[in-house]
């Protein structure tokens, strides 16, 4: 779960300018990486730009920029990349808000921690392109300018040209809406017949405990359910499965959950805490699946919280 402060950025006039190298060596990173540096420290009313990277990228970028490497800010992608889609969200706002010039001018160098996924599912795979997709829209009223780095030495080809769909400027943009439609087409797995069906949010907690979540993680998850339920009720009924940690609960709705945004604007305060809706259950849960009439079927939001 990624902290942060509860300011978020004064709008700008301009706007989020979201671009994307793709490299395979190590001179290729660099001849991307230092033009966009350079830019960076040549624009007004910016602080110094920022590169997020994995280790090895980071040090190959010190060596080249020798005595100059005092004047950009170095992060590992390990400690940015730290959870869900939805926590680098929070991560990328909150770092907007405290460290950003007026209307969140900044250039920051981006490289996804892919290395550290590796084996990871489709699903989540999918989720990191649904945020690079929607970032388009989140951070459009900033001046921000973002430099998405994808290493082909760590993402593979699959992710690289999904990616791109992501990312104006690729040749084969597409619109978010148009993207994150085409992912949400994906079906879920039907629930196991062994689900348990729950007739009120209250019963989560019991049913969490059972299944081997701790009181405070049974807690948590509870109130992660609780905030979809009161966000985008009313709810037909509660489905519960799995075991801890992977606890699923699948919200049957009465309506449609529509907007595309759902859980990932941030609230006032970056940190979780009640009465922040979707956005709450997606800081805290590790999997939210929304669909919205999938195959004949109801609105439904699948919870999973690890």
């Amino acid at each position: 779960m990624s902290s942060s402060t509860s300011a978020r950025p004064a709008a700008a006039q301009g706007r989020f300018d979201h671009r994307m190298a793709v490299f395979g060596s190590d001179d290729a990173f660099l001849a991307a990486a230092l033009p966009f540096l350079a830019e960076g420290l040549a624009a007004p009313d910016e602080p110094p730009p920022v590169a997020i990277a994995a280790p090895a990228n980071l040090a190959v970028l010190r060596d080249a920029l020798g005595t100059d490497a005092k004047d950009i800010g170095f992060i590992d992608h390990t400690d940015w990349y730290t959870g869900t889609a939805a926590n680098a969200v929070a991560q990328g706002a909150g770092f907007l808000a405290a460290n950003a010039g007026p209307g969140g001018r900044v250039h920051l160098l981006m490289e996804p921690d892919w290395a550290g996924r590796a084996g990871r599912s489709v699903r989540e795979s999918a989720e990191w392109i649904r945020y690079e997709s929607l970032a388009n829209l989140l951070f459009a009223p900033f001046a921000t300018t973002a430099l998405c780095a994808y290493d082909t030495r760590t993402a593979g080809d699959a992710v690289v040209d999904a990616a791109r769909r992501a990312h104006p400027g690729t040749g084969v943009y597409e619109q978010p809406a148009v993207l994150v439609e085409e992912l949400d087409a994906v079906p879920l797995a039907p629930a196991p017949r062994s689900a348990v069906r729950l007739t009120a949010v209250e019963g989560v907690r019991d049913w969490a405990a059972g299944q081997g979540l701790a009181p405070a993680e049974a807690e948590l998850f509870t109130r992660a359910v609780a905030e979809a339920a009161e966000a985008h009720g009313p709810v037909i009924e509660f489905l519960a499965w799995g075991d801890a940690p992977g606890c699923v609960c699948e919200l049957r709705l009465c309506r449609a959950v529509a907007d595309p945004l759902a859980g990932f604007v941030p609230p006032g305060s970056g940190d979780p805490e009640p009465g922040q809706g979707l956005w709450f259950t997606r800081q805290v849960c590790a999997y939210v699946d929304v669909r919205d009439g999938v195959m004949g079927d109801g609105a439904r939001i699948r919870v999973q919280y690890a």
